[in-house]
């Protein structure tokens, strides 16, 4: 089998038809039985699919085909994690550093697994495996934010933020972006889709299966997903593309009859309030019925669908849509600590961070102002200090019933596949809440910058 096998699935996911793309990895994962270097790259198209069983199943068969290929090691590891299965991941990652003692993710990932202690943590090795590598190594970043993990849990703060700092200053030189970018995207988004456009008639899609939840990553989104997908009428997608994908595609459809705009972000954005809002609507509701999940209730829980707020609110009137805020400090340091597989590039530079929380918290602050009956914020702290509460208040919103099971989140079986996903098997804790003030002094200039906006960073 060759590369162009997967050309198809890849096609199929791209025009957000998930129904296809899955039928198409499953002809290819039954051809590729023994074909280990095929059965990982089926795997990662699985997970794009949301399908975590069945990308696993790949992980798991290609591990066997190739028991000590670090690689297949750490891969079904990761899939290990999703599921919950802590003890697992952990031998495994561990048998990983041993067929390769220079794998650093399989270092930070089983750093991130479980809460350090003084009489079992990895700050030695990893210390002395930072200084072996090169200032230019990719891996010394992945060492760092391991080093920051283990030395947070273990209360030495200032060492923890010092190795932070320079995984994030590594990982921030190796990217190409401007902050200007997104700032500007969100200005765009607040202008185009003002009072009058949100206002306007739009039939929409008659569908009330879509639940979003929405708002800047680490700020509680897997938390409150867990807890409403422990409902029985509820299933989680997790995070995926299919609304952007939806999008783009309509916005490209709808510049090409009208008189092309000057390209890019700004192009994307006059062009989306262009479109067929139905059309939108619908082709979202059939992405999403396309992973196969049975539930009457599917959640999506892409945090950066607050940018797509309003056209949810235009395509899909009936969908339910719940926005997590968490206290300013303690979400903007959560992004920065966070070392994440792809995406929020401003996430590795403090300046930057507060830049992007600055313009999120304005483009919020424009659809509360527009469209304030569209969507439920609900605090973090809130859901940590009184979860039966917050859970009552959820599920009212969503017209469910009451179900024991929704505060017994952590029991759940269904897969998590985002930096939370060990945290989630875990009953509710406070520890992060208020975490910032422990590096008070390191993030005073985020603080200050902040208030001058402001925003009230003493909120809880």
């Amino acid at each position: 089998m060759t590369e162009t096998t997967l050309d198809l699935p890849r096609r199929l996911l791209k025009q957000g038809n998930v129904a296809g793309a899955i039928e198409a990895l499953e002809r290819i994962e039954a051809a590729a039985r023994d074909d280990h270097l095929m059965l990982q790259q089926v795997a990662g198209l699985y997970l794009h699919c949301g399908q975590h069983e069945r990308a696993g199943r790949c992980y798991a068969r290609s591990a066997e085909l190739q028991p000590s290929n670090p690689d297949y090691v750490y891969n079904l590891a990761t899939s290990k994690t999703a599921f919950g299965d802590l003890d697992e991941a952990e031998r495994l990652f561990t048998r990983a550093i041993q067929l390769n003692p220079q794998d650093a993710g399989a270092w930070l990932n089983r750093s991130i697994l479980r809460r350090q202690t003084a009489e079992s943590n990895h700050v030695e090795q990893l210390e002395a495996m930072r200084v072996q590598l090169a200032a230019d190594d990719p891996g010394r970043i992945q060492v760092c934010f391991a080093l920051a993990k283990e030395l947070e849990d273990l209360r030495r703060f200032d060492e923890a933020f010092a190795h932070l700092q320079e995984g994030a200053h590594r990982r921030r030189l190796s990217m190409q972006y401007d902050i200007a970018e997104d700032e500007s995207a969100m200005a765009a988004i607040a202008r185009v889709f003002d009072r009058d456009m949100l206002a306007r008639p739009a039939a929409g899609f008659d569908s009330a299966r879509p639940i979003f939840i929405l708002g800047l990553p680490r700020s509680g989104t897997t938390l409150v997903d867990r807890i409403i997908s422990s409902h029985s009428q509820v299933e989680s997608q997790g995070e995926h593309t299919s609304l952007a994908l939806a999008v783009m595609n309509l916005a490209t459809q709808a510049e090409d009859r009208a008189t092309p705009a000057a390209g890019g972000k700004a192009a994307l954005i006059e062009s989306s309030a262009r479109i067929d809002f139905a059309a939108l609507g619908r082709r979202y509701c059939e992405a999403i019925e396309g992973f196969g999940n049975s539930a009457p209730r599917l959640v999506d829980k892409t945090p950066q669908n607050f940018l797509y707020l309003g056209l949810i609110h235009l395509a899909l009137p009936n969908a339910r849509i719940i926005h997590m805020r968490r206290n300013p400090m303690d979400s903007c340091y959560a992004i920065y600590k966070t070392l994440f597989r792809a995406g929020y590039p401003f996430s590795y530079s403090l300046q930057e961070v507060g830049r992007y929380f600055i313009a999120y918290h304005r483009l919020m602050e424009h659809w509360r102002r527009t469209i304030p009956q569209s969507f439920l914020d609900v605090d973090y702290e809130r859901v940590i200090a009184d979860p039966e509460s917050e859970t009552r208040r959820l599920l009212d919103y969503l017209e469910l019933d009451w179900e024991d099971s929704c505060l017994e989140f952590h029991r759940h079986s269904g897969p998590a596949a985002t930096a939370s996903a060990a945290q989630v098997r875990q009953p509710i804790y406070s520890s992060s809440v208020g975490l910032w003030r422990r590096y008070e002094r390191q993030l005073s200039p985020l603080a200050a910058k902040l208030r001058e906006q402001g925003i009230d960073v003493d909120r809880y």
